[in-house]
């Protein structure tokens, strides 16, 4: 399957560390497109794992992730506005 992964961390109290767990986990999974945006192929297992790994540092009162998930990368149109960053030129 492929995935966007997006996620908004508060900066409040342990927020910065939180925030750079949550960044080195999605980096071993997906591609980081910017700054809080990850994409890429990965198998449901792993989404799960993946899913396992955050929920340890995500505090649900204040932290989301919202996954927008599709069978294949070719069924997702992607276009850029302003600059396009070469990250993703695998990508199309």
């Amino acid at each position: 399957m492929y995935i966007i992964l997006v996620y908004d961390i508060s900066t409040d109290g342990n927020g910065a560390k939180v925030l750079r767990n949550v960044f080195k986990i999605c980096k071993r999974y997906l591609t980081n497109v910017q700054k809080s945006v990850f994409e890429g192929e990965i198998t449901p297992p792993l989404l799960e794992q993946l899913r396992l790994e955050l929920k340890q540092f995500i505090r649900p009162e204040m932290d989301s992730v919202v996954v927008f998930s599709s069978r294949q990368e070719k069924w997702l149109e992607k276009s850029f506005w302003g600059m396009e960053d070469e990250k993703t030129s695998n990508f199309f």
